[in-house]
């Protein structure tokens, strides 16, 4: 069941923007980041990582969203680092249950290694055929929940 968050987030997709950005700009407000400074700050992540495909864009996207909203500032209290590094885990743990897997290439079925640098071509048979768009959307819904659930420390 998609919620705002997901429509939000897939729509972004279709407009042209990466996984990352997608995810990332659909909380701008919740974050409290202007959007054109969220695009930058999540252009990198795309196609796994600047198209490395190692983690899925959404799935950075969804960490850095709970980084901006949950996160530690405390650099030596091991206790809080601890809390948000199982939140974390637990969001990926929550993505591979749907997925399998939170690596780009896996969920694409590419072989290993780094992608071209040139990005596809978003064609209508690029959105037909990637199943990208479900996993964006599932990211969105994955983050809204956490911070929903007022897991906040």
């Amino acid at each position: 069941m998609e919620n705002e968050y997901s429509k939000r987030a897939t729509e972004l997709f279709k407009r042209g923007y990466n996984c990352a950005q997608s995810v990332f700009c659909a909380f701008c407000e919740e974050t409290g980041m202007d959007f054109e400074t969220a695009l930058k700050l999540s252009s990198s992540f795309g196609g796994g990582m600047g198209r490395l495909r190692e983690v899925c864009g959404a799935v950075s996207a969804m960490f850095m969203i709970a980084g901006l909203k949950l996160g530690y500032t405390e650099p030596n209290n091991d206790a809080v680092k601890g809390a948000h590094y199982a939140r974390i885990q637990k969001l990926a743990e929550k993505f591979q249950a749907k997925h399998k897997t939170i690596i780009c290439r896996e969920l694409l079925g590419l072989p290993e290694g780094a992608d071209s640098p040139v990005p596809s071509k978003r064609t209508e048979e690029y959105y037909r055929t990637r199943p990208c768009e479900q996993f964006i959307a599932d990211a969105a819904q994955i983050i809204s929940e956490e911070l929903m659930s007022g897991s906040n420390h």
